[in-house]
């Protein structure tokens, strides 16, 4: 897309966005060489970081922003102990030389950018020296490698006839999946390290990442790879890159079968004809190890989020919250009863189910007309905002929905959105929707009334909008605001970018229910809204329960229980539940909850990063009065990039 945003709006924007650049205004007049001093460690920390977390660095598209990445896509992140301890003293010397800059000093936008440098610096080294992570970190081992490789075909050109990736990229692909031995090799060293001091990976991480996930790896780089690439590559060529990647992808299922019989024999007790039997853990194993732990959590969302509240307070606050979604969805599903003449349990929960259950009837016959309806909902979404003018688009913007391609299918359930590279000029951005395999239970998930606030979130004006506008203002992001240290989503996450990105796409769901002039209404139908308003709760009790989960205020099977009673108002345990409805409820909250135990502060970043923005909002139109304009707003955070708005509130709102 050559022109994203229309000219008039693009230096309209520049005018008044004076957070994104360093004006002469707002800064002292003496910060021009302290500025290109912190411009120039800058750029030397961003591409050591891009170097040393190579599949970061193709989920950013870093071998298009310096030559010396060229070949950062064929190469993945040493683990071994010296390569860490020479990592932190790298990274030890680039804070001492962001310390020693005056802060006051720099201009507004290089204060904040010096704030995230330092505050990823301070993660990176947190959880290499004091949690000590790299010992236990076992999902982050077994993904890493596959994301690499996934994000690499994704992003391959097209080389017409249905053939994708240049010989280079193919090149690249195999170097990468060459170097999965050496990876797993490096990653059961820093393992054994971990059972020697006694860090080591919770007992559900064993079993799932550790089995399940393995094997799925070892199939994936067995068999899929090879399949994708025999049918993607062409070119004089073909025949020989084919044969290099079907002997690498061999090597790498290998290593990964050996990964597999690592951790088989070093955490379980016994392995039968290669089974293992999954309860079967050793007993030193068996003990819950997911907590975060209350001074770890308060400590992640100083650093990593820029939040102020402590966990124990969120986790208070929480309940008053999710009661007052839930009291809004039971006022709201006695209506649409109404309505339909339906008659209503006195029992509000119950009377909930039974509102969802009569929506889900108007189910999509198959994939195919499930697919159309999410493009329907995503034209529908766009249309809305042009005629009540709530963002400035171009002509030729459309939110495009694609099917989940079969490889990735294993690892989206649902909806996804995959961006573009944002260092890159080419590539675009995925708004997938997997298949269900025409499954009825699946589909009636997938009911006309559930896809739009989905669409809203993944597409328009969720992360599909916030990614191309981000990209089309590129150049006034700075570089370091990109970055995801630890990984771009596993257990290793600082998930600092997850505030600002999670947070936009919760925001614009609810936005979609905000009344404008032209739609009194909003966006939703009552329907619509009753989904919007349960996407709601559960980031509403997200909240309660990953606080709850890692300060040991609830245990896991108690979060379990609480997901399944809130979100799907199902009463009752999950231990000892027969009703097949129950049962697929906690089968759903299980993998929640897991989710939640693993990652700690991603699951609370919706709420709270939507919240953020609202509260940045609602003070903006306090400041500007009249002269408010929400395009302006809206553009003006996306501009910021994907850091927590903690990070630059005042500045921003300086300028209203």
């Amino acid at each position: 897309m050559t022109k994203f945003l229309s000219r008039a709006m693009t230096a309209a924007l520049f005018a008044w966005a004076c957070v994104a650049c360093s004006s002469s205004d707002d800064n002292p007049a003496d910060n021009t060489s302290t500025d290109a001093k912190y411009s120039a460690i800058e750029r030397e920390y961003v591409l050591y970081f891009l170097d040393r977390n190579p599949v970061v660095a193709t989920y950013l598209g870093g071998a298009a922003l310096d030559a010396k990445l060229a070949n950062v896509d064929g190469r993945l992140r040493d683990h071994s102990a010296s390569a860490v301890a020479e990592e932190d003293k790298a990274l030890a010397n680039f804070k001492q030389r962001l310390e020693a800059l005056d802060r006051n000093t720099l201009s507004a936008a290089h204060q904040i950018d010096r704030d995230v440098a330092l505050a990823q610096i301070e993660f990176q080294l947190h959880l290499h020296q004091v949690r000590k992570y790299q010992e236990r970190s076992l999902d982050t081992y077994l993904d890493e490698p596959f994301r690499g490789v996934d994000w690499q075909l994704q992003g391959m050109t097209d080389t017409g006839n249905g053939k994708y990736g240049t010989e280079a990229e193919w090149q690249r692909v195999i170097e990468r999946v060459t170097a999965v031995r050496a990876y797993l090799q490096r990653a059961q060293d820093q393992l054994r390290a971990g059972i020697a001091s006694g860090n080591t990976p919770d007992w559900r991480m064993l079993r799932i990442n550790g089995i399940d996930s393995a094997v799925a790896d070892a199939e994936y780089f067995q068999k899929t790879l090879p399949d994708i690439a025999a049918e993607r590559l062409g070119g004089p060529q073909r025949d020989t890159l084919l044969d290099s990647v079907r002997k690498a992808a061999a090597e790498a299922a290998a290593a990964y079968e050996s990964l597999h019989q690592f951790v088989a024999s070093e955490f379980f007790v016994e392995v039968k004809n290669g089974v293992v039997d999954k309860a079967a853990l050793k007993s030193a194993f068996q003990a819950d190890r997911y907590a975060f732990g209350e001074a770890e959590y308060n400590w992640a969302l100083r650093n990593n989020l820029r939040l102020t509240k402590p966990a124990a307070q969120l986790y208070d606050e929480a309940q008053a919250v999710i009661e007052s979604t839930q009291r809004e969805m039971v006022q709201l599903s006695r209506s649409i009863g109404q309505e339909r003449n339906l008659t209503l349990p006195a029992d509000d929960m119950e009377a909930v189910r039974v509102v969802f259950a009569e929506l889900s009837k108007k189910a999509p016959k198959d994939d195919d007309e499930m697919v159309a309806w999410y493009r329907q909902a995503g034209e529908r979404l766009v249309k809305y905002a042009r005629d009540t003018g709530l963002f400035e688009m171009p002509a030729e913007y459309k939110l495009d929905v694609t099917v989940t391609p079969p490889p990735l299918q294993g690892s989206i359930s649902g909806a996804a959105y995959y961006p573009a590279p944002p260092f890159k000029e080419s590539g675009v951005g995925r708004f997938y929707v997997s298949p269900t395999k025409n499954k009825p239970a699946l589909l009636a998930r997938n009911n006309a009334s559930a896809l739009a606030y989905l669409a809203a979130h993944e597409g328009f004006p969720g992360h599909d909008w916030h990614y191309k506008v981000m990209t089309q203002f590129r150049n006034d992001i700075a570089r370091v605001r990109w970055l995801t240290p630890g990984a771009v989503e596993d257990s290793s996450s600082m998930w600092e970018d997850s505030g600002a990105a999670e947070g936009w796409a919760l925001y614009s769901e609810a936005l979609m229910a905000e009344p404008q002039a032209k739609a009194p209404n909003g966006f939703y139908s009552p329907d619509e809204r009753l989904y919007q308003l349960k996407g709601k709760l559960t980031r509403d009790v997200r909240v309660r329960i990953d606080t709850g989960l890692h300060l040991g205020r609830i245990s896991f099977e108690q979060a379990q229980d609480l997901f399944s009673q809130v979100v799907d108002f199902l009463p009752g345990p999950c231990q000892g539940a027969t009703d097949e409805t129950k049962k697929g409820s906690c089968d759903d909250a299980f993998g929640a909850i897991f989710r939640y135990s693993k990652w700690p502060t991603q699951a609370i970043t919706y709420r709270l990063g939507k919240e953020a923005i609202l509260d940045l909002r609602a003070e903006a139109k306090t400041r500007a009065g009249d002269r408010f304009s929400a395009t302006e707003f809206h553009v003006r955070f996306m501009k910021q990039g994907t850091i927590p708005p903690g990070y630059f509130r005042e500045q921003f709102l300086a300028g209203f």
